[in-house]
């Protein structure tokens, strides 16, 4: 069961490039274990508050409270102890091609930790089963597919056991049965371990498919314009703005190959593994 409260608060943030605001006055609450995502056209604001959140940039004004701190006002040891409490995976991967799968999730540890080279490496092992690339540590990235890169970026994030992830665009760039696989491993990551993800997405099957929760920005707006399920938005808002955006036609899995893509990644033959 969820704890009452929430594990990210956003209160009156206000973020800007320049003189004008991108988003102004914006307010949420995630809860623990919650997968809650941020959709919206391009040019709303969905990279610019994900980059706010894990403290790439600073807002205006406002709060982005993580787990009991505020990363806006964070300095010295606290900020580093928030930093380490999150993990992110960039859309690309991120990975660095001159080093194996398994050094690349250890490098987290390398940086933050004193553990030995022994223990890391069981570390990076066990992130990686995790997401299904036990057999892959000791190739390069540049062997593996688009989903899994993905998956090992995913696994490196999770180096230091954070309690909330950040992803984004996840699904981006990869086919419909690929995407749908790596929805899966997010869903069983949330269930199981009871990880917290912030998602930025545009992908209308993976948001459906793995969204406990959406907040829509706008960028006439410049905030949220709609909250809530969005299979229940999908289904029932008359609100034109979240018509605009989900009425786009998803990749809905119907073929047996797609709905094989449905089922978590240690259940599938290895042959349909990205």
């Amino acid at each position: 069961m969820r704890k009452s409260e929430p594990i990210i608060t956003v209160r009156n943030l206000t973020c800007a490039y320049g003189p004008e605001p991108v988003l102004k006055d914006v307010a949420f609450d995630v809860a623990p274990g919650e997968v809650f995502v941020v959709i919206g056209r391009s040019g709303c604001g969905k990279s610019t508050l994900l980059k706010h959140m894990i403290g790439l940039l600073s807002p205006l004004s406002g709060s982005i409270v993580l787990d009991g701190r505020d990363i806006v006002t964070a300095r010295g040891e606290t900020r580093l102890t928030i930093l380490k409490g999150i993990g992110v995976m960039y859309q690309g991967g991120a990975l660095f091609g001159s080093m194996t799968v398994a050094r690349n999730v250890g490098l987290p540890l390398e940086e933050y930790t004193d553990l030995p080279d022994e223990a890391i490496e069981v570390v990076s092992r066990v992130k990686l089963s995790l997401v299904g690339l036990e057999r892959f540590g000791q190739v390069m990235p540049s062997e593996l597919s688009g989903g899994m890169v993905k998956r090992a970026a995913i696994a490196r994030a999770m180096a230091l056991d954070p309690a909330i992830l950040f992803l984004d665009e996840p699904s981006a760039g990869l086919d419909p049965v690929t995407s749908a696989e790596l929805d899966s491993v997010v869903r069983s990551l949330a269930e199981n371990l009871g990880i917290t993800f912030v998602i930025v997405s545009h992908e209308l099957p993976s948001i459906l498919s793995i969204a406990d929760r959406v907040i829509l920005l706008d960028d006439h707006a410049k905030g949220i314009v709609a909250e809530g399920d969005p299979r229940e938005m999908h289904a029932t808002s008359t609100d034109p703005r979240v018509r605009r955006f989900f009425d786009r036609e998803a990749r809905v899995p119907s073929s047996p190959v797609a709905q094989e893509a449905a089922q978590p990644v240690s259940a599938l033959p290895v042959e349909m593994r990205p």
